[in-house]
């Protein structure tokens, strides 16, 4: 996991919606700490140490000591709202973290030794299903991403969540099927080519194929050689 993140928060005083355009309008962001046994907390942050935290790419998946009135409130980021035209942080969601708490998260999948795998080297796709998934974490010990070794993958050989080994602390947040991660599939192109080939080696029903001659041709031939010359 990575290392704790901290932002530096102020108790929001005031709610409601001119509230909170008053605060971005300030270059201030709108959000609340909520869960465990305490009263959510309304806060907010600013505008730019939120986006550079959020550019970081593991912001949704780290833990985040939010600081208010000079006390580290242990958090993870459940939801982050984003203006749908300038895209700035309009509002976000920190979940309070209890100690020995659980907590359920998306963590990025990503696969090893491609360059060890036949199917991909004879040309297959590698068809990823899920580019995350979803797991349940004990809070001190959320991974930063899950490995999968596509080692020995042939095409047509699909990767479960039965085959991932996770890490400590950590499993799956699905638990009524083995779902699909990623699947070894032909290329398209190569698919198409087996498809034509199939079909030039097809016979028709009078026995001869159609990139043969048949006898009546032949024989059609033969007469038009030994006609006389001139008719």
């Amino acid at each position: 996991m990575s290392d704790a993140l901290t932002l530096p928060a102020e108790r929001r005083e005031r709610a409601g919606k001119g509230a909170a355009r008053a605060l971005r309008r300030e270059g201030r962001v709108p959000a609340v700490i909520y869960g465990g046994k305490d009263e959510p907390t309304p806060i907010h942050v600013e505008e730019k140490e939120l986006l550079k935290q959020l550019m970081t790419g593991h912001f949704m998946n780290s833990i985040v000591q939010v600081k208010v009135d000079g006390k580290a409130v242990r958090t993870i980021p459940k939801d982050v709202a984003l203006d749908p035209v300038s895209d700035r942080p309009i509002h976000a969601d920190f979940f309070r973290l209890s100690k020995d708490s659980k907590i359920e998260v998306e963590v990025p999948v990503v696969f090893l030794n491609e360059e060890e795998s036949p199917g991909l080297k004879k040309g297959g796709v590698l068809n990823v299903v899920r580019h995350e998934l979803e797991l349940v974490c004990e809070s001190d010990k959320i991974p930063d991403e899950i490995e999968i070794d596509l080692t020995g993958k042939e095409v047509g050989d699909s990767i479960h969540i039965s085959e991932v080994t996770l890490p400590a602390g950590s499993e799956s947040a699905i638990t009524d099927r083995d779902f699909t991660i990623a699947t070894l599939v032909a290329p398209s192109a190569l698919k198409k080519e087996e498809e034509e080939g199939d079909d030039e080696e097809e016979i028709p029903a009078d026995g001869v194929a159609a990139t043969e001659q048949g006898p009546d041709d032949d024989a059609a031939q033969e007469q038009e050689d030994k006609a006389p010359e001139g008719e």
